[in-house]
């Protein structure tokens, strides 16, 4: 694993220990998706909830977000992820929050004191095949649409047979890009403007 462009390029990173609790995100997928989000990393702030050993986080950083917010529980993973970040050079961007993601995030944006403009959030696909929608929205999705900004994305990855609803907390579904068995769905904040965006025209099969 290596990142992929900009600062860090060319840089070799540790993958998860096994694929029990965390399953990385492919090369050529993490391509698509940071060119799907070329123009709004630069001096962003980034939040990467179950973040794994940080690849997703790692690329925002060497792409030109200003910080990150790596969240995650898994006490190997979160070794490596600490390993990762130094070996590029990203400590003084890069903010780590062991435990579990889903306690506190409220508290936790809201001591970033800025608004968040990108969030990646990348459950492990067990969770996400069977968690309930309506407790996911209080505790990931509407502390998020609370601290994001007014053009921020929230980016999901899930499995492909999980339906991800249209709305989920003050989010709006706007785009679902598929990949094999994995889809990354990308939500904003709802509104005028943003409920009129048509849905099933942006639901794109890749595979990559």
């Amino acid at each position: 694993m290596q990142i992929l462009a900009g600062q860090f390029k060319g840089r070799r990173l540790l993958g998860p220990k096994g694929a029990r609790t965390t399953r990385p995100i492919t090369a050529a997928v993490r391509k698509s998706l940071f060119d799907i989000l070329a123009g709004r990393l630069d001096r962003a702030v980034v939040v990467d909830l179950f973040s794994g050993t940080g690849t997703i986080g790692l690329e925002a950083l060497s792409r030109g977000a200003a910080m990150c917010c790596f969240a995650e529980r898994d006490g190997v993973a979160l070794a490596r992820l600490r390993r990762n970040i130094r070996t590029v050079g990203a400590g003084e961007r890069s903010l780590v929050w062991a435990g579990d993601v889903l306690a506190g995030l409220a508290g936790r944006l809201a001591g970033l004191g800025r608004a968040v403009d990108v969030a990646f959030v990348d459950p492990p696909y067990a969770l996400s095949r069977t968690w309930s929608w309506r407790d996911a929205a209080g505790r990931i999705f509407a502390p998020l649409a609370d601290a994001l900004a007014d053009d921020g994305t929230v980016v999901l990855r899930t499995d492909v047979s999980a339906t991800v609803p249209r709305n989920v907390a003050a989010l709006a579904l706007e785009r679902i890009k598929r990949y094999g068995d994995m889809q990354l769905a990308f939500l904003g904040l709802s509104g005028p403007g943003r409920q009129s965006r048509p849905h099933a025209a942006d639901r794109d099969t890749d595979h990559g």
